[in-house]
C-alpha cells in the first residue's frame, strides 16, 4: 500500500507539473484594435508586401480555388488530418481587420494568433520566424488592403488529443526554432539573400524537406527532397537527380516563367508557386536561384559528360525508340499520343514538350510524379499562356498507362525500371475517386 500511495503521489506531481507548464505557455490575448483604412498605409509597402506575398505563395494556401481571395478556409491535408487555412483579410469579424502589427508580427514568428491561441504548423511560422521586421511590417501592409471578406474557416479534422491546441506546446518546445536569420559572411551578398527568402518566406523546407513521425522537418536533410500533395518534393541540394544538373541561370528561368529547356515545365503544386515568383521581385527570384544552385553545388566532369551526351541525343531524336519485346503497347500509345511533342520536328504547342531523356519525372526513383503528369496533363491557369499538356485520365486503362510508363522508363528514363506499376496507377485513382 506505501509503495501504491508514493506512485499515486509521483503520478499526481507529474499530472500537475504538465498541467502547471502547459499553463505557464499558455499566451495572451492582444488588444483587439479599430481596422485601419487603406490610406494609412503607403503604397510602396503595400506593393513591397505584395512581392514577398508572391515569394511566400499565400494566395494559394488561404484561398479556396476559385474563391474570394485570401479569405481561407481551403483544405491543407496533412498525415494527421484536415486543417482548415484561416482568413486573413481585414474583415473585422472573420478575419485579421482588428489585428494589430504586434499581433500579426507573433503570429508569423511564435505561431500564436492575436486571441492567443497556438496556430498549427500546417502555417509555416517555423520559417516566418527568420523574416526581419521590416518584411513583416511590408506583410501587414499586404494582408490589411486586401479586400475584406466575411468567412469563417471549416472545424479542422483532427484526431484527440492532436485537435487540442495546447499539445502544439510540447511540439514547439521540441521542433520550432526561432532564431533569426544569420548572413553567412563567407558568402555574397546574393546569396545570403536567397538563403533568407528560400528558409524563411519562401519556405522551400516546407515541401523539399523529409520530416519526421511529428511532422517537423528534419533539420539535418534540409531540401534533401520531400513530399507535397502526394507529389515527390526534388532534392534541392547536392542529392539532386535532374539528368542535366542545374545552374543559377536555369533555374531562374524555371521559377521566373514555369518551364525551362532542359528541365521541362512546372506541374503539380509547383504550377502555383512559379505562377506567384513571375509575380515577385526578379532580383529576389535569381538570389533564390543563386542559392539553390549553391546548394546543388558544381557537378562532377562525370556528370556534365552525361548531361552533354543527353541533350546531344535529345537534339537529334526524330524518331520514338524502338520497343523491346512486350513493349509494343507502351511505345504505340507514345507514337500516336505523345512523340508529335517530345520529339524532335516542329512543335503541336509552343514551347513544346521536353525531350523525355531530360526528364526528371522519367528518371526518378518513385513514378508518382510520371504517373500524375499522365493523368492530369499540364495546364496554364485559365486565360494564361504557360506550358499545355493532355490530360490522359479517361483515355486510357490503368494497363495502357502502366505499358507507356514503362516504355519511357526503360528508353528514356536513365534509373533501373520501376516496378507495380498497373498497381500504382490503380492505386492513385482510386484514392481520388474516394476523395
Amino acid at each position: 500500500m506505501r509503495i501504491l500511495r508514493i506512485l499515486l503521489a509521483i503520478a499526481i506531481l507529474l499530472i500537475l507539473a504538465v498541467g502547471g507548464f502547459v499553463l505557464w505557455s499558455q499566451r495572451a490575448e492582444i488588444a483587439a484594435i479599430e481596422p485601419p483604412p487603406r490610406a494609412a498605409f503607403d503604397r510602396s509597402l503595400v506593393e513591397k508586401g505584395a512581392q514577398l506575398a508572391a515569394i511566400g505563395n499565400c494566395i494559394v494556401c488561404h484561398t479556396v480555388p476559385g474563391g474570394p481571395a485570401y479569405a481561407g478556409n481551403r483544405p491543407i491535408p496533412t498525415p494527421f488530418g484536415t486543417i482548415y487555412s484561416t482568413n486573413i483579410t481585414p474583415d473585422p469579424d472573420s478575419g485579421i481587420g482588428r489585428w494589430s502589427e504586434e499581433a500579426f508580427r507573433r503570429a508569423m514568428r511564435e505561431g500564436i494568433a492575436r486571441d492567443g491561441h497556438h496556430l498549427y504548423p500546417a502555417f509555416p511560422y517555423d520559417h516566418f520566424a527568420r523574416a526581419s521586421d521590416e518584411d513583416v511590417r511590408a506583410l501587414y501592409a499586404f494582408a490589411m488592403t486586401r479586400v475584406p471578406v466575411a468567412s469563417r474557416a471549416t472545424a479542422n479534422a483532427l484526431p484527440f488529443p492532436l485537435n487540442q491546441r495546447w499539445t502544439l506546446v510540447f511540439w514547439n518546445l521540441l521542433y520550432f526554432d526561432d532564431t533569426p536569420f544569420q548572413p553567412d559572411p563567407r558568402q555574397s551578398a546574393e546569396w545570403n539573400r536567397g538563403a533568407y527568402l528560400v528558409e524563411g518566406l519562401g519556405h522551400c523546407g516546407d515541401c523539399h524537406t523529409p520530416r519526421n513521425l511529428l511532422g517537423a522537418e528534419r533539420g539535418e536533410l534540409a531540401l534533401a527532397g520531400g513530399e507535397a500533395e502526394g507529389w515527390s518534393a526534388p532534392a534541392l541540394d547536392a542529392a539532386s537527380l535532374a539528368p542535366v544538373p542545374w545552374n543559377a541561370a536555369h533555374l531562374f528561368t524555371y521559377l521566373r516563367q514555369g518551364r525551362d529547356p532542359e528541365h521541362g515545365a512546372a506541374a503539380g503544386p509547383m504550377q502555383p508557386i512559379v505562377g506567384d515568383l513571375a509575380k515577385a521581385n526578379e532580383a529576389d527570384v535569381y538570389a533564390i536561384a543563386a542559392y539553390i544552385a549553391g546548394r546543388i553545388g558544381e557537378p562532377s566532369p562525370e556528370k556534365h559528360q552525361r548531361a552533354d551526351a543527353l541533350l546531344a541525343k535529345a537534339r537529334e531524336a526524330v524518331e520514338p525508340a524502338k520497343p523491346n519485346p512486350g513493349e509494343e503497347t507502351g511505345a504505340a500509345i507514345f507514337a500516336g499520343a505523345c512523340a508529335s511533342c517530345h520529339l524532335g520536328g516542329p512543335a503541336i504547342v509552343s514551347p513544346r514538350g521536353i525531350d523525355l531523356r531530360l526528364s526528371a519525372a522519367i528518371s526518378a526513383p518513385d513514378p508518382r510524379d510520371a504517373i500524375f503528369i499522365v493523368l492530369d496533363g499540364i495546364h496554364p491557369p485559365d486565360g494564361q499562356p504557360g506550358p499545355w499538356m493532355p490530360r490522359f485520365d479517361g483515355a486510357f486503362t490503368d494497363a495502357q498507362l502502366a505499358a507507356l510508363l514503362g516504355y519511357l522508363r526503360a528508353h528514356y528514363g536513365q534509373a533501373p525500371a520501376w516496378t507495380d506499376l498497373e498497381t500504382q496507377m490503380r492505386d492513385i485513382r482510386r484514392s481520388r475517386e474516394r476523395s
